[in-house]
Formats: C-alpha cells, structure tokens, sequence
C-alpha cells in the first residue's frame, strides 16, 4: 500500500470507525494513533506506545489483544494467537496483523471499517488468481463460525460450494498469513470432536 500523510482528520475517521466496532471512549481514541502509527511501522514498541498516548498503555494493549488488532511479538512456541504471549511493560513488541493494516489504512482516508475492500487488496497484493472472490469465502466463514471458530472441515464445504475446492490447503495458509484466522492447537478435544483442525477468526473481521 502507498505510504500515508496523516493529519488530524485522518486520525478522526479511524477513531470514527473504530468507534463504530468498539464503542466510543478514551481507550478507542488513544488505540486510533497506536493503530495508524503500527500502520505504517508494522510493529510497535511499549515505550513507543506510551510516547504516542501519552498514558499507560494498559487499556489499549488489552483492548487490541481482544480483538486481534495488535498481536504481541513474544510467543511460548509458534507465531499462532494462542501462543502470544502479552506482557505489558517496556521492551515488549506488538505487530498488526496484514488484514488489519489494510482495514486501518482504509480507515484513515475514509472513516469506514471496510473488511471486504481491505481483504480484496491484500488478496490482490499477495496475486491470488481467485483474490476477487476472497471476500466472499470469508464472508461465507464469518456466516458459518461459531464463537470466533470454524473447522477446516468446514472451510473445505465453503470452498466446494465456491468451486474452489483444488485450493483449501492453500487458501487456509493463505488466510493464516494474512491474519483473518488462526490454528487453536490447544483446544485437543474440540479438535479431536470435529474430527478437523480448528481456527479461531479475528474478530475485526467480523462486523
């Protein structure tokens, strides 16, 4: 994506739309000037997070864990969520997710939240062949989900009904990588239930 000049106005519509999915207060406020800055940055640092609020970061970091927008950099194993390991003091590191860059840098030109344009560019800048129909098929996994979570089995039937069942394996890792799901490997017996993998979704995905 270009890289953004950001003014005043810009910060107002990210907090305008961020409001529109976490409610209106301080802590959204203060996340919109994180978010914009991890943006452009990729990662963030707590001691740059305190510069930027002028305030403990506390509140922010918890309220962005919630709702994946920052996911920290320290994990106990592998790069998935539940793995992440959120320690909130200085050193730590906290990254943005790719979908949720693309969601925050909409935001900041237009004030709106637009999950299917920012999946259908970041699609479109990985060079999927099928990126026009992504939004969609994500659209199609939001439906089916229950709690944040859908089965790979479940993902494969999405795929089928979207005659795109040659590429489940590769949409998965796909949607790994672009942040909208995640492996939940702790969670054996739902696993060993569904008989299938489980992926937890962002919930910034989910409007």
């Amino acid at each position: 994506m270009e890289n953004l000049q950001l003014n005043g106005n810009s910060y107002n519509r990210l907090e305008q739309a961020l409001s529109g999915i976490l409610g209106a207060d301080g802590t959204t406020g203060k996340l919109s000037q994180v978010l914009a800055y991890a943006s452009v940055n990729i990662t963030v640092s707590y001691q740059e997070i305190k510069e930027i609020i002028k305030d403990d970061p506390e509140d922010v970091l918890l309220l962005a864990d919630e709702w994946r927008l920052l996911l920290p950099v320290r994990t106990v194993k592998s790069a998935g969520w539940e793995d992440r390991v959120l320690l909130l003091k200085d050193g730590e590191k906290y990254e943005i997710p790719n979908v949720v860059q693309y969601l925050v840098k909409n935001a900041l030109h237009t004030g709106n939240w637009d999950v299917e344009k920012a999946i259908s560019e970041l699609f479109k800048e990985f060079e999927d062949p099928v990126w026009e129909q992504i939004a969609g098929l994500v659209r199609s996994i939001v439906e089916k989900a229950t709690n944040y979570q859908i089965n790979s089995n479940q993902i494969k039937k999405i795929c089928i009904q979207s005659g795109l069942s040659n590429i489940v394996d590769e949409l998965i890792a796909k949607l790994k990588a672009a942040g909208i799901i995640s492996p939940k490997l702790g969670s054996l017996p739902d696993v060993l239930g569904a008989q299938s993998p489980i992926y937890e979704l962002n919930p910034s995905v989910i409007i």
